[in-house]
């Protein structure tokens, strides 16, 4: 049975191995430790095997101690009466290791040294290196990858697939492309976020060990489904929050109305767009329901007096990046920072602004960079944000403070914790989608405000967005999520 992995807590890898330390110096047997992994594993193995009808098996070790479990491994699904045979590096030198070795010599399993295999298998089970890896491979490493990557196969991966570091999830520079990774004592980061779902598959944890007061996670994995709570018979479009959308330069109007119309499908009672009045007839004739202003026509006094009765504001899409989007950056952004009663979502040219000029935000505001946009908040390259998402993250909100997230696949949130999102896909990576999030950040807090949290919001988006890719990612658009995100909205737990 596979465990469920969701809303469990995600470790660093070196809070891991200090983990598994403090546990051999209480005199816990290493090698008994590494006998248990392998048998969990070949357990778990057994009725994939049998779904896949898998019966011959390559098992390749590496030097170090992944590679003992991948040793025991082997000897475990031999006796489970699999043809199984091992392709290895050199031992290294792990007592453990040499025991684990020696008890599938003993098992009589074909050990190659190398990996040219001599035969196609039905699975390739990848033990070359653990959590320990943060160098980038070696130009033959990299050939032995590539070459069990290219095997059309049933490919497992013990701990983490090998290449990939454990932390970020970035490949050094390629990783084993796994359909299912064991992970062995507790989740790693790197399996969820970065480039870490490409390459994991399906995640299980093989959790043997009782966790210590000295173990501490580095993030949670946010739940799969979210449900909101009914609504009340007597309630009315007063009772579900008014949203204020800001931006709109003359030359960029669909950000705006894709936000505001998100705001309305997530279930916001009124939803007013102040933009260039250029977009107002293209917006009216496509959604009547919105309110609009004309941002060129609001007065000091007006833009006070509109806030003072909106629930929140979603501030930055298609504002643009020139001297006017500027002043419009300056006008408002005072306001909306100092409202108290005030959600205030950052987005976009917003935060291209922040930027540019950095202030501390108020703590019921949520900034939702991509990449390249946390990289200029942080004024660093995106390969420096990429190669470590987790501490990019929190250098946001330390210097900002504020709740954060940081979009991609595995989308970081940052609210008193840090949370990893599971879902979303691929087909989402289409102009547009940060605008939808956007508008259903500022709908949900505008109706909930402390009872739904960051995460949640960010989840139901990801939802949404994989509810519009059940028939294929490719040609996914951001204009279609209205329908998407009305689905999720009203989803029940039992669905």
């Amino acid at each position: 049975m596979r465990q469920q992995v969701y809303h469990s807590p995600v470790y660093l890898s070196q809070s891991i191995q200090a983990w598994e330390q403090r546990w051999f110096v209480k005199q816990n047997s290493s090698y008994g430790l590494m006998q248990q992994v392998a048998w969990m594993i070949a357990q778990r193995l057994l009725p994939i095997f049998q779904q896949h009808q898998i019966k011959t098996i390559a098992l390749c070790c590496g030097q170090g101690n992944n590679a003992g479990d991948g040793y025991l491994t082997a000897k475990y699904l031999k006796q489970a009466g699999f043809k199984v045979e091992i392709y290895a590096a050199e031992l290294g030198p792990s007592t453990d290791l040499h025991h684990a070795y020696q008890e599938a010599v003993a098992a009589e399993i074909k050990i190659y040294s190398g990996f040219e295999f001599q035969k196609q298998y039905d699975c390739y089970i990848d033990a070359l290196f653990g959590i320990g890896l943060n160098r980038e491979l070696s130009p033959d490493w990299q050939q032995v990858i590539q070459s069990i990557n290219a095997q059309s196969a049933l490919k497992i991966a013990i701990d983490v697939p090998s290449g990939l570091q454990a932390n970020s999830g970035q490949p050094l520079p390629c990783a084993i492309k796994a359909d299912y990774t064991y992970s062995v004592l507790g989740l790693k980061a790197g399996l969820f976020t970065g480039q870490g779902k490409e390459f994991a598959g399906q995640v299980d944890v093989i959790s043997l060990i009782p966790a210590d007061i000295e173990l501490q996670p580095v993030a949670q994995l946010s739940a799969p489904s979210i449900s909101l709570p009914q609504r009340e018979a007597f309630g009315h479009k007063g009772s579900y929050g008014h949203v204020l959308v800001v931006g709109g330069h003359a030359d960029m109007g669909g950000a705006v109305m894709m936000a505001a119309e998100s705001a309305f499908s997530a279930g916001a009672g009124k939803v007013t767009i102040v933009c260039h009045e250029k977009h107002h007839t293209a917006i009216l004739a496509r959604s009547p329901n919105i309110m609009l202003r004309d941002i060129n026509a609001l007065s000091e006094a007006e833009i006070q007096q509109l806030l003072e009765h909106v629930d929140a504001v979603s501030f930055g899409m298609g504002l643009g990046r020139d001297l006017w989007s500027e002043q419009q950056f300056f006008k408002w952004f005072a306001k909306i920072n100092t409202a108290e009663h005030l959600h205030v979502v950052l987005d976009a040219d917003a935060l291209w602004f922040l930027a540019k000029h950095p202030e501390v935000l108020k703590a019921d505001s949520y900034a939702t960079p991509h990449p390249g946009e946390a990289a200029k908040l942080l004024n660093c390259s995106v390969k420096q944000i990429e190669n470590d998402r987790i501490a990019a993250i929190h250098q946001l909100q330390e210097k900002y403070a504020g709740q954060w997230v940081l979009k991609g696949a595995g989308s970081l949130i940052l609210e008193d914790q840090l949370w990893i999102c599971t879902k979303g896909n691929a087909g989402m990576g289409t102009g547009g989608m940060g605008d939808v999030l956007a508008g259903m950040v500022a709908s949900l807090k505008a109706q909930f405000s402390g009872k739904i949290h960051l995460h949640e919001i960010v989840t139901l988006h990801a939802l949404a967005g994989d509810w519009l890719a059940i028939k294929g990612m490719r040609g996914v658009q951001a204009h279609h999520m209205n329908a998407a995100v009305y689905q999720v909205v009203n989803r029940s737990h039992d669905e």
